[in-house]
């Protein structure tokens, strides 16, 4: 939707609209109560300050509105289409790189006892799998840091996605060339030359 729509949604909805981004019910009644906003810069840069408050319990009731990687939404709404689509660059048809995810998610919920989530949108498989493996050698702490971070991310391309700024006014048609001087002297004919007084020089 264009912003200047967000701006005027009732609250419900608008916040509905910010919690698809990040299942944060606090964080998107203080988004929405900023409204109205200048432009999408000016909302997404609001919305990146209030998530840095995030806490842990806040994350972590986030983290339930997210799949496995590899696996879909079990939901059937805006943010189930878009879980599909940031996970578009992991390959699940491919049996050698599902039976990895798979692992990979189960040692990191045995490590970690929450889901592995990363931003999936623009990375592949194998990007995915080597950050999951790196991942598993933090602390709880620095992982704890980094899922927080990772949601941010996902939260703000979601919102950014969602909620976009007016297109560009569409350029006027071009105004017929003008007329050079060198067009003049193609189309108006040349003045005669001015015969001499007595006639014709022979």
């Amino acid at each position: 939707m264009l912003l200047q729509e967000f701006n005027a949604l009732p609250v419900a909805d608008a916040q509905a609209v910010v919690g698809a981004c990040a299942d944060v019910p606090w964080w998107a009644a203080t988004v929405v109560a900023a409204r109205p906003y200048r432009s999408v810069g000016d909302l997404r840069a609001h919305a990146a300050e209030q998530a840095l408050a995030w806490a842990h319990v806040d994350v972590d009731g986030a983290l339930a509105d997210h799949p496995r990687i590899g696996e879909r939404h079990r939901g059937d709404g805006p943010t189930a289409a878009m879980s599909t689509y940031e996970q578009s660059g992991v390959d699940a048809s491919d049996a050698d790189v599902a039976a990895r995810l798979a692992a990979g998610n189960a040692r990191y919920e045995r490590r970690f006892g929450r889901v592995y989530l990363v931003r999936a949108a623009g990375r592949s498989s194998a990007e995915i799998l080597a950050l999951l493996e790196q991942r598993l050698t933090h602390d709880d702490l620095t992982e704890a840091e980094v899922t927080a971070q990772q949601l941010r991310e996902i939260a703000l391309l979601r919102l950014t996605s969602l909620v976009t700024a007016a297109p560009a006014p569409r350029a006027p048609r071009d105004a017929p060339p003008r007329a050079t001087s060198a067009d003049a002297a193609r189309t108006v004919p040349a003045a005669p030359a001015a015969v001499p007084a007595g006639g014709p020089v022979a």
